[in-house]
């Protein structure tokens, strides 16, 4: 007689009798516990969860609703034919896995390059297995040692062990139990690691022009959560409002964007900004400094920024306000062909500032001539002086000619010459205004200094 059964909720287990008489009698057994369940259609045992059926006294089924832990082991079913027919049947009940809470870690906390483990228990029949991965698919390090670390993406073992932790492994950690019997089940458990506030500014120097709009920006990490506000530079904290925007982006479960947006720069706003994020840990601030820039393709004018003088044409730059207004050092134009008695658009103010500009110019460059002439008369190579009737001359520039090149000053058949007068060190003397010449005469005592 095959025995067929039926697991999990309830259990059928099936005899054929081989003769098919109905004066025959079919007993079920529990085997290991020598005990007596059923005789033909009536239950002995005092179990409800047990019922057994027939199909016309040929098939017989023995029914187990709810299936426990207790009903697992052997069965027998038996037929009083003679010789006595038997078939054995075993039963194996399974539990899908449950994880156990009171034994099971929570959300934890841990500071920053401390330790953390996460146990996990969970139970079921076969024995479930526990395996750990990240919510993210981040993969999970494992440290061993001091240099030994390892990455997985998947860890099995009923404690998750996590050493030094850093803030990139924060996040959550999933605990997933399975043993083959449907369903898998899993809990979830938050990592929180604690840290100082931690401000990067992408741009410490931001420039924009008046009335356009700006933004600045600062990167926060943080956990725990950080209050981050803005500040200027005097202290004065910044509210939102109709100039001003601020926001944040989260980028991750610890580090955020802090972005400010100002509208229509004022000249006020120009200066320095601070970001500031403090938490229970500590607190941080990162600065940047806000400068003005000129409008694209527009100027001011220098005192040097003269860039055409003509006869007829003054052009200087110019720098126009959005209203129409214009500074006085601002653009004056005058065509060729206009008649120069016409002023009805004239702007005086700009015309005496032009030529004063003009004056300006040429007396820069008759300077600059003046001062190029005095330096041609100082670097002059050769000093000539004149004679007396009676006396001749030789005369020798900064580098002393050879004798046999020395030149005659005068027919007159006196041996005066002129020489340089050595300093201390015997090189000549430079003097402010040139070089000492001594001018000897017949006598050794005739000397004539001229300072060149």
């Amino acid at each position: 007689m095959p025995l067929s059964s039926t697991i999990h909720t309830h259990l059928h287990i099936q005899s054929q009798s081989a003769i098919g008489y109905t004066q025959h009698q079919v007993a079920w057994i529990k085997a290991d516990a020598k005990a007596i369940l059923a005789i033909h259609e009536h239950v002995i045992t005092n179990n409800d969860r047990l019922s057994v059926t027939h199909n016309d006294y040929n098939t017989w089924t023995l029914n187990i609703r709810g299936v426990k832990m207790e009903d697992a082991g052997k069965y027998m079913c038996q037929v009083n034919t003679d010789p006595m027919k038997m078939q054995t049947a075993t039963l194996e009940v399974v539990i899908p896995p449950d994880i156990i809470n009171e034994e099971t870690s929570g959300d934890m906390m841990v500071p920053e390059g401390g330790s953390a483990k996460l146990i996990c228990r969970a139970r079921g029949h076969p024995k479930p297995k526990i395996t750990w991965r990240r919510e993210d698919g981040r993969e999970i390090i494992a440290r061993n040692g001091v240099h030994q670390k390892t990455k997985a993406q998947a860890v099995e073992g009923e404690m998750l062990t996590l050493s030094k932790v850093t803030r990139s492994e924060m996040g959550a950690y999933m605990c997933i139990a399975s043993n083959g019997v449907p369903p898998t089940v899993s809990k979830r458990m938050k990592l929180q690691v604690h840290f100082h506030p931690l401000v990067q500014v992408p741009n410490q120097l931001v420039g924009a022009p008046v009335l356009t709009d700006v933004t600045l920006i600062c990167n926060v990490e943080a956990s725990p959560k950080a209050i981050n506000y803005w500040q200027r530079e005097n202290g004065e904290m910044i509210i939102a409002g109709d100039r001003y925007a601020l926001t944040e982006k989260e980028n991750n479960m610890y580090a955020i964007e802090m972005i400010l947006h100002i509208k229509r720069l004022q000249s006020s706003d120009f200066g320095g900004y601070k970001c500031i994020s403090k938490n229970s840990i500590g607190d941080t601030e990162g600065t940047i400094r806000l400068y003005e820039m000129e409008r694209p393709g527009k100027k001011n004018l220098r005192d040097d920024d003269l860039n055409e003088v003509t006869k007829n044409e003054v052009v200087l730059k110019e720098n126009r306000h959005e209203d129409g207004s214009r500074n006085q050092n601002g653009r004056l134009y005058k065509d060729r062909n206009q008649d120069a008695d016409t002023g009805s658009g004239a702007d005086p103010v700009a015309t005496t500032t032009t030529i004063a500009r003009t004056m300006q110019l040429i007396k820069t460059f008759l300077l600059a001539l003046l001062v190029l002439m005095a330096t041609t008369l100082r670097t002059r190579r050769s000093i000539t002086t004149r004679a007396t009737t009676t006396k001749a001359m030789y005369c020798y520039g900064r580098q002393r000619p050879p004798a046999a090149t020395r030149t005659k000053l005068n027919e007159n058949s006196m041996r005066s010459r002129t020489t340089i007068k050595p300093d201390a060190t015997g090189e000549p003397h430079e003097h402010e205004h040139g070089y000492e010449v001594v001018a000897i005469g017949r006598n050794s005592n005739n000397k004539r200094r001229l300072l060149l």
